[in-house]
């Protein structure tokens, strides 16, 4: 009898405790989050540059194929067979290297957002911790939370945080 009491007492304690819960939108954060701003406005400074400098190789490349082209009427076949087998194995090589050169930049990319995301849960940890949540909830799009109360919602609070931490 005294178990079943205990039991009870138990059951009435943890259904009267209240787990507090909380939601972000993950996407609006990331969206109002001015370091990721900055991240995305320097990556798209290096995409830009990048993309200049492929266009002005490609047009050099074929302004000196056409010199090639008019310069071979008068060569043996040979001759240019050879230099047009050069030619062609340079543009390849100079192609491989541009290559190259956009697949490091994407990689640093991948490695400053992951950074960011990495940041930005943290500090979502430290709110909930901090604020006494039992839960944060991620929100937005493929996010998990499909309907909450707005006074659940945390992300300006969250954003704020972010934002004034990266300005210092």
């Amino acid at each position: 009898m005294k178990k079943v009491v205990v039991l009870a007492i138990a059951i009435t304690a943890m259904a009267c405790q209240q787990n507090k819960i909380g939601y972000v939108d993950s996407v609006k954060v990331m969206e109002e989050y001015q370091e990721k701003i900055d991240v995305d406005a320097r990556f798209k400074t290096k995409a830009d540059a990048m993309t200049k400098k492929r266009d002005s190789i490609s047009q050099a490349f074929q302004m000196e194929l056409q010199e090639f082209q008019t310069k071979a009427q008068k060569m043996s076949q040979k001759n240019a067979q050879e230099e047009y087998a050069q030619l062609q194995q340079r543009g390849q090589f100079v192609g491989q290297q541009l290559q190259q050169e956009e697949q490091q930049l994407q990689q640093t990319g991948q490695a400053e957002m992951d950074s960011l995301v990495r940041k930005v849960k943290k500090e979502i940890r430290a709110y909930g911790k901090a604020n006494g949540y039992t839960y944060i909830l991620g929100g937005g799009e493929g996010g998990s939370v499909i309907y909450g109360e707005e006074a659940n919602d945390v992300t300006d609070a969250i954003l704020k945080i972010l934002n004034d931490k990266y300005e210092n």
